[in-house]
């Protein structure tokens, strides 16, 4: 498969069983899942695994990334430091929706102490069936990047 099909997934500890859900459902979707872990319950430190997820996105082997988190917040912050890295953290569909089509997010982030699985699963199902809608979001995406400079 190409990286077009291919979707990256990380986690800390707080959020392993929640990924391997979402990772069994996206699989169902037609997606390649390329999940890097943790697997083990050991506390561990969510910026090494957002960064991790982010550099498959930029090195060009995955098209997508999902990172996940006691609340989110953290691991999108790491992922976020990495340039090419746009990640939004979100508890909602419509939130999900919206970073790909007027942010042309290349991740999602979830938190795991924060929604439930049948939230996280419609979450999900939200990013990766929206599109970037282009137009006046690519300015304002090109401005993002810009920020990167």
């Amino acid at each position: 498969m190409t990286a077009n099909n291919r979707i990256v997934l990380s986690s800390d500890h707080a959020a392993i069983a929640l990924r391997q859900t979402l990772a069994a459902h996206i699989t169902t979707l037609g997606w390649e899942v390329v999940d890097i872990g943790p697997t083990t319950p050991e506390s561990t430190h969510y910026p090494k695994h957002g960064e991790a997820a982010a550099q498959r996105i930029v090195s060009g082997d995955c098209r997508l990334g999902i990172v996940l988190c006691g609340t989110g917040q953290g691991i999108m912050m790491a992922a976020n430091k990495v340039k090419g890295i746009r990640c939004g953290v979100c508890s909602d569909t419509f939130s999900a929706r919206m970073i790909r089509q007027h942010n042309d997010a290349n991740m999602l982030s979830i938190g795991a102490r924060v929604v439930g699985e049948g939230v996280a699963l419609d979450i999900v199902d939200a990013f990766l069936s929206a599109e970037f809608e282009g137009g006046r979001h690519g300015t304002r995406v090109d401005m993002i990047t810009a920020l990167e400079q």
